[in-house]
C-alpha cells in the first residue's frame, strides 16, 4: 500500500512558530480537499487537552486537529512530558501516564518509546491524505541527539522529509539556520528540503541569495490562539481601561498548567488582565485574584508563599476582594493538601491558604474526561474537559460553583468571596458582565 505523503516542520530553537505553522498548513490543505492529520512525536508541555478516546495530548496538537477539522486523538502526540520539577516530568505515552521520570532516567527510556511513536504514526497514516509532523524544541541540541525520537531521530526512522523554520523576531536568524546546518550529520542535512523564515516584516526583496521556500508574514492574531507551553505566557492586557473595567490579577506560579484557560479573560472587552510575575506584589486594587492550575500543587504553594503572595491575598480578601481558584489553585485555597502516596514528592500534608473550608487528598489516579454542565449561579451552559489528580471535599462544597454531568463541582466560601473548582476548562464560557461597576462588580468577580 502506498504511504500518504508527510512533511516534518523542525525549528532552529524553541518558540519559532512550529505549532502555528503546522496548524496553518493543516487548514490550508484541508481547504484544498485533503484529509490532514497533525502529529508530534514528543511534546514537553503542561498545557494538555483531553482527547475523544480518553487520553491526553499537548494542547498544540488539539489546536492543529481543530484546524484540520478532525477530532484529536492520543496518536497525534504519542509522548507527552509534563514537567513537575526542574529535572523531572510525568511521562504520558499514547494518552496515559506511565511514569514520573527524572531527566537522566528518561534518556534511557527513549529507545523503548520509539516503537510506540512509530505505531502511532502508522495509525494516522491509515487515515490521512497528508501528515504534518512537528518537531520539538531545536533539532540542533547535540546533547539530546542520542536516541532522539522528537526530531531527526524520528524523521530518519519514519523516512520523512524536513522543512527548517527560523524566527526573525528572535534575532540572528541567518546564524541560527547556518549554525543548525553545521552541527547536523551529512545524512541529516540531506533530509532538509528547504527553509522558512517566520514573522517576516519589511521588504521581501531583501533576501540572502539562498534558495528558500519563502518567508511567512507577521500575523499578530496568532497571539489570540492557544500557546503550546509557558514560553507563550507573556504580557498583560487592558482591552477597555476605564473606571468600569474589571481588574483581574493572576499570580504566575512556577508550574502553571493549561494557562490558556485565561485567554477569554485576556481578550474580554471590559477586563484589565494582569499577570503578576515572581517578585512582584499582587495589585491592591484588583477586583479578582485568580489562582490558576498547577502541575505540582504542593511545590507551587511553597512558591506562592515565597513571593509573599499569601500575605497579599489575605489582605485582598479582608478588603472584600473576590478570589477564584481553578484546579490546583482551588486546592491551594483549601485548608490542606494530603499526599499520602508521594504523588508530588515526599508523602505528607501541606498546610494551604485556608480561604475555603475544603481539604484535598492527592492520588495516583488521574481524572481525564470531556464534560458538559452549567454554572450554578447564572445557569450558563459550559463544556470542556477535566484533567486533575486527587479529590477535594469539605463544608464549602455544599455550595458548589458548577454542575458537571449533573454532579456538583467546586465550592464557594460562606462569605461568597472565594470560589473554586477542579474543572479547569469550565471557566472558558463564562462572560464578564458589561454593565457592572463599583462594589457590585467585586461580588460578581468570582462568577466570571
Amino acid at each position: 500500500m502506498t504511504r500518504p505523503p508527510a512533511v516534518m516542520i523542525q525549528g532552529t530553537e524553541s518558540n519559532v512558530g512550529k505549532s502555528m505553522i503546522v496548524a496553518g498548513l493543516a487548514r490550508a490543505f484541508v481547504r484544498r480537499g485533503l484529509k490532514v492529520m497533525p502529529f508530534k512525536p514528543k511534546n514537553i508541555s503542561n498545557n494538555a487537552a483531553v482527547t475523544i478516546d480518553g487520553g491526553e495530548i499537548g494542547r498544540a496538537q488539539a489546536l492543529q486537529a481543530k484546524a484540520a477539522g478532525v477530532e484529536p486523538c492520543v496518536h497525534m502526540n504519542p509522548v507527552l512530558l509534563k514537567p513537575e520539577t526542574d529535572t523531572g516530568a510525568q511521562v504520558i505515552v499514547q494518552g496515559a501516564r506511565i511514569a514520573t521520570s527524572m531527566a537522566r532516567d528518561y534518556g534511557r527510556m527513549k529507545a523503548d518509546l520509539l516503537p510506540k511513536v512509530l505505531e502511532s504514526f502508522a495509525c494516522l497514516e491509515g487515515q490521512a491524505d497528508l501528515l504534518l509532523v512537528e518537531g520539538s524544541v531545536s533539532l540542533s541540541e547535540t546533547n539530546l541527539r542520542a536516541g532522539d525520537i522528537a526530531n531527526m531521530g524520528f524523521a530518519e526512522a519514519a523516512d520523512v522529509p524536513v522543512v527548517l523554520i527560523g524566527d526573525i523576531d528572535r534575532g540572528g536568524v541567518i546564524a541560527a539556520l547556518v549554525g543548525t546546518h553545521c552541527v547536523l550529520e551529512p545524512q541529516e542535512r540531506s533530509r532538509i528540503k528547504g527553509f522558512l523564515i517566520n514573522k517576516f516584516r519589511g521588504d521581501i526583496s531583501l533576501r540572502t541569495g539562498w534558495q528558500a521556500l519563502g518567508t511567512i508574514p507577521w500575523f499578530p492574531h496568532a497571539a489570540d490562539l492557544p500557546a503550546e507551553d509557558v514560553l507563550g505566557l507573556t504580557g498583560s492586557t487592558a482591552n477597555a481601561p476605564s473606571a468600569r473595567a474589571v481588574k483581574v490579577a493572576v499570580p504566575v506560579i512556577g508550574r502553571i498548567a493549561n494557562f490558556d484557560d485565561l485567554d477569554p479573560l485576556r481578550m474580554e472587552a471590559g477586563v484589565e488582565f494582569i499577570l503578576v510575575k515572581a517578585g512582584k506584589p499582587l495589585p491592591g486594587d484588583a477586583d479578582l485574584v485568580l489562582l490558576h492550575g498547577s502541575k505540582s500543587t504542593v511545590a507551587d504553594l511553597a512558591f506562592f508563599r515565597a513571593q509573599g503572595w499569601d500575605v497579599d491575598l489575605a489582605a485582598h480578601h479582608r478588603r472584600g476582594g473576590a478570589v477564584l481558584g481553578i484546579c490546583g489553585g482551588y486546592q491551594m485555597l483549601g485548608r490542606n493538601v494530603a499526599d499520602p502516596q508521594g504523588v508530588e514528592g515526599a508523602p505528607g500534608v501541606a498546610e494551604n491558604l485556608g480561604l475555603l473550608d475544603v481539604e484535598t487528598v492527592l492520588s495516583g489516579d488521574k481524572t481525564l474526561s470531556t464534560a458538559t454542565g452549567r454554572h450554578m449561579a447564572s445557569d450558563t451552559p459550559i463544556s470542556g474537559y477535566k484533567i486533575h489528580l486527587g479529590t477535594t471535599s469539605g463544608a464549602d462544597c455544599a455550595r458548589p460553583l458548577i454542575e458537571i454531568e449533573c454532579h456538583p463541582d467546586g465550592a464557594i466560601s460562606a462569605d461568597g468571596l472565594v470560589d473554586g473548582n477542579l474543572s479547569a476548562r469550565s471557566v472558558r464560557q463564562r462572560r464578564v458582565p458589561g454593565n457592572v461597576s463599583g462594589k457590585s462588580r467585586r461580588r460578581l468577580g468570582p462568577r466570571l
